[in-house]
C-alpha cells in the first residue's frame, strides 16, 4: 500500500544538531526525495513518433477533440505542460480541457484552457504558483495539481473555436501506481459564467454534493458599468448550512489584496489581470486553499456576493454598496470521492468569450485602405505564429496610420484592438473615427487603480502579437469606421516607433447580446453510416465539412466507398477541409490510387497551405508504389523546411514499395 495522495508543499525544514545518526524522518526533506519510490514514472506528449521529424505538435481542426492522454490505472497525473500557438481571437476560452476517470461519461475536470491555467478573458498572463506557473508571456502553461485515479484516465481539449490550431504541444507527467487508498478523492475543475450577473443576486462559483475538500478558485470579471465591482464577499456553507461557516468581508479581501484587484503574483493567490474600474475593465485573479482547504462531508455551495459602488448619470455616487451588472466567470477547484454528478453544463465556444459573441475583422485583409502620415504601411506576414500584421514604420512622434473596419449593424459594441510588440516598437494612443476614445472611469472607492485606456506601449524585448488594447465600449452605426494610431513617443531602450496591428475585435454588448452567449450550440455533424457521413461533405458550414471528413478519417478503409466525394474534397476552399480529406485517403492506402492525381495536384499548389501540404504528401505515402508517378512534386515539396520531413517520409515509402 502507497502512501496516501496528498498534496507536498515546499517548506524550508530545519533539522535539529543532535548526537549521532539522525534518523530520516527528521532530515529536511520536503518533497520525501530521500524515501524509496514505487512508481513507475510515465509520460503522454505529443511527440512525434517518427525521431527524424521535429514536428511534434497537433493540429485540431474546429470541432476536433486531440486525446493528450490515455491511461490505465491505478495511477496520478503529477504534472500538465501545455503551449499553443492559435490565431484566433480568445483561443484560450475557445479550447475546452476535459479530465475523465475511471470510464467515466462524465468529465471532472472541465473548463477554458485559459481559465483552468489561471488566466480569464481568453488572455495570455504568466502566473507564478504553487500549482500553476504560466511562464513565456503565459504561453507555457503548467500544472502541478495531483490528478489520482483507479482505472483510467483521459485527458482531452477540444477545439470550439471555428479556426485550425497551427501547434499544440503537451507534456502529461504521470505515477503508475501499485495501488491506491480506498478512500482517494478525485481532482475536480468545473468552470462555470453568468454573462451577466445583476439584480444584486450572488454569484454561485459552486454547489457540489458529495465528500472531499475546496481547493481553489479562479474569478474573472468584465465590469458591465463603470467603478469597483468587488464589495461581495464571499460565502462557503457547508453540509446544507442556512447560514454560512465562512464569511467574508470582500471580492478582493478573499483573493487576499486589499483596496481593489492589482496585478501582482503569489504562491497561494495572483492577480493576473486587473485593468482598473472603468467600463468593461478586465480582472482575472487566483487563490489556492492549500494551507487553508474547506473540508464537506455531504455538499458544498460557494457564493460571491456582488455588489459595488454606482453612480448616477451625472457621475455622482448613487451607492457604495448597490446592485450592480457585470460579467462573471470562474473555476472551481476541488477534491472529493467519487465523480461529481450534476453540474451544469459547460457553455459551448464562442459561448465563453468576454461577451459571448466576437467578430474578428482581420486588419491584413484591408490593408490597401490603411494610410500612413509620415510612416511607411506594409504587411508583414506569418509575423508571429501564422499571424499576419499590418505593419507601421513610423518617423517618430506624431505620425499616423489610420486603419478601416466596417459595422455589420447599428448597435452598442466593445472594440478592442490586438497589437504587436517587439524591441522597436513604440507607444500610441488611438481615435475612433478621429476622436479620443476612453471608457468611463469612475472611482470613489480610495486605492482603486484608475487606470486609461485608449495607449498603448509596443516595447517588449521579444516579438509577441495579440497583445490586447480596448478602444472601449461606443455607440457604432452600419458602416465604415477607422481606428487611427498616434505616436507619441517611445521607451529610451525601444530602437524605433514601429506600430503592429493583427487585427480589430467587435463584440456586441447589452442584454441582447448577453442573451445569445447560451444559444451558441455545437456544430451538427452527419453520424450514422459511410453514406449518411458523406453527405456532411458538402454541407454550407466549412466546420461541417471539415469533422465530416475527419469522421470518414476514423473509420479507416470502412470509409472506401466515400474515396470520390473526399477526393473532390481535396478542392475544398476551406483549407481544414482539403487538410482532413487528405488525412481520411491516408488511412485508405493503395486502396486511395484513384486519389493520386489529385492529391498531386494539391502538391503542386502554389502558395498552399503547409499542413495542406504535408497531409497530402502523407496521403501519397501512405498510397505508396501506386503513387509514384508523384515523386517529382513530393521532391520539390522536399525542398521546403516546413513539409521536408512530410515530403521525404513519402519519398521513403514509396520508393520502398517499388523495389
Amino acid at each position: 500500500m502507497i502512501a496516501r495522495a496528498r498534496l507536498v508543499l515546499p517548506v524550508l525544514l530545519l533539522a535539529c544538531p543532535g548526537r549521532g545518526e539522525e534518523p530520516l524522518s527528521s532530515l529536511p526533506d520536503p518533497f520525501r526525495l530521500m524515501e524509496p519510490k514505487s512508481f513507475e514514472a510515465r509520460r503522454s506528449s505529443s511527440n512525434n513518433p517518427d525521431l527524424s521529424s521535429n514536428d511534434d505538435s497537433k493540429r485540431p481542426i474546429p470541432g476536433e477533440t486531440t486525446v493528450l492522454a490515455d491511461l490505465e490505472g491505478p495511477g496520478a497525473i503529477a504534472h500538465i505542460w501545455i503551449t499553443v500557438a492559435d490565431s484566433e481571437f480568445g483561443w484560450p476560452r475557445l479550447l475546452r480541457l476535459r479530465v475523465y476517470y475511471d470510464g467515466s461519461a462524465t468529465p471532472s475536470v472541465d473548463a477554458p484552457l485559459g481559465d483552468f491555467f489561471a488566466v480569464g478573458h481568453g488572455f495570455e498572463r504568466p502566473v507564478q504558483s504553487f500549482v500553476i506557473r504560466d511562464s513565456s508571456d503565459g504561453r507555457s502553461r503548467n500544472s502541478y495539481w495531483p490528478m489520482p485515479f483507479r482505472k483510467s484516465c483521459r485527458i482531452t481539449i477540444t477545439n470550439e473555436g471555428r479556426r485550425r490550431v497551427h501547434n499544440l504541444y503537451y507534456q502529461v507527467d504521470w505515477q503508475k501506481l501499485p495501488s491506491l487508498p480506498a478512500d482517494t478523492p478525485y481532482f475536480h475543475a468545473h468552470y462555470r459564467q453568468a454573462l451577466p450577473n445583476s439584480g444584486g443576486k450572488p454569484y454561485e462559483v459552486l454547489s457540489v454534493k458529495g465528500r472531499g475538500h475546496y481547493v481553489g478558485t479562479v474569478l474573472s470579471v468584465v465590469q458591465g458599468e463603470a467603478g469597483w465591482f468587488g464589495e461581495g464577499d464571499d460565502f462557503f456553507y457547508v453540509d446544507g448550512q442556512a447560514k454560512a461557516s465562512l464569511e467574508g468581508t470582500g471580492t478582493e479581501d478573499y483573493f487576499n489584496d486589499a483596496w481593489s484587484l492589482h496585478v501582482s503574483e503569489g504562491l497561494y493567490t495572483g492577480v493576473p489581470v486587473a485593468e482598473g474600474t472603468g467600463l468593461g475593465s478586465r480582472m482575472s485573479a487566483y487563490r489556492w486553499h492549500l494551507a487553508d482547504p474547506i473540508p464537506f462531508t455531504r455538499s458544498l455551495r460557494f457564493d460571491m456576493e456582488h455588489k459595488g459602488w454606482t453612480f448616477k448619470p451625472d457621475g455622482a455616487v448613487k451607492s457604495a454598496f448597490g446592485e450592480r451588472t457585470d460579467l462573471l466567470s470562474s473555476v472551481a477547484f476541488w477534491y472529493q470521492q467519487g465523480i461529481a454528478e450534476g453540474l451544469p453544463e459547460t457553455p459551448y465556444g464562442a459561448g465563453r468569450l468576454p461577451q459571448g459573441n466576437a467578430t474578428q475583422i482581420e486588419v491584413d485583409k484591408a490593408i490597401a485602405d490603411a494610410r500612413g502620415e509620415k510612416g511607411k504601411v506594409s504587411l508583414s506576414p506569418e509575423l508571429f505564429w501564422s499571424k499576419d500584421v499590418l505593419l507601421f514604420e513610423a518617423e517618430g512622434p506624431g505620425s499616423r496610420v489610420e486603419v478601416p473596419f466596417d459595422v455589420p449593424t447599428d448597435g452598442d459594441y466593445e472594440v478592442y484592438a490586438e497589437l504587436a510588440r517587439g524591441s522597436d516598437y513604440g507607444i500610441y494612443t488611438v481615435l475612433l473615427d478621429g476622436k479620443k476614445a476612453e471608457s468611463s472611469a469612475l472611482e470613489h472607492e480610495p486605492g482603486a487603480d484608475v487606470i486609461p485606456t485608449g495607449r498603448f506601449d509596443g516595447y517588449a524585448p521579444e516579438t509577441y502579437v495579440g497583445a490586447p488594447l480596448q478602444v472601449g465600449w461606443p455607440h457604432l452605426t452600419k458602416g465604415r469606421h477607422t481606428l487611427t494610431f498616434v505616436c507619441v513617443g517611445k521607451r529610451e531602450t525601444a530602437s524605433a516607433y514601429v506600430l503592429g496591428v493583427d487585427d480589430i475585435i467587435l463584440a456586441r454588448t447589452g442584454p441582447a447580446a448577453w442573451a445569445d452567449a447560451g444559444k451558441v450550440k455545437a456544430p451538427a455533424v452527419p453520424s450514422g453510416s459511410v453514406v449518411d457521413v458523406v453527405q456532411g461533405l458538402s454541407a454550407a458550414d466549412p466546420v461541417v465539412r471539415g469533422l465530416s471528413a475527419l469522421a470518414l478519417r476514423d473509420r479507416g478503409k470502412e470509409a472506401l466507398p466515400a474515396l470520390a466525394q473526399l477526393t473532390a474534397a481535396l478542392g475544398d476552399k476551406d483549407a481544414n477541409v482539403r487538410l482532413m480529406a487528405g488525412n481520411a485517403i491516408a488511412t485508405l492506402g493503395a486502396q486511395a490510387a484513384p486519389a493520386v492525381g489529385a492529391l498531386t495536384a494539391t502538391c503542386a499548389v502554389k502558395g498552399e497551405e503547409v499542413h495542406v501540404l504535408r497531409s497530402c504528401a502523407s496521403a501519397l505515402g501512405a498510397i505508396g508504389k501506386p503513387a509514384a508517378s508523384a515523386l517529382p512534386v513530393l521532391r520539390d515539396l522536399a525542398l521546403l523546411p516546413r513539409v521536408q520531413w512530410a515530403a521525404e517520409a513519402a519519398i521513403r515509402a514509396i520508393e520502398a514499395g517499388a523495389r
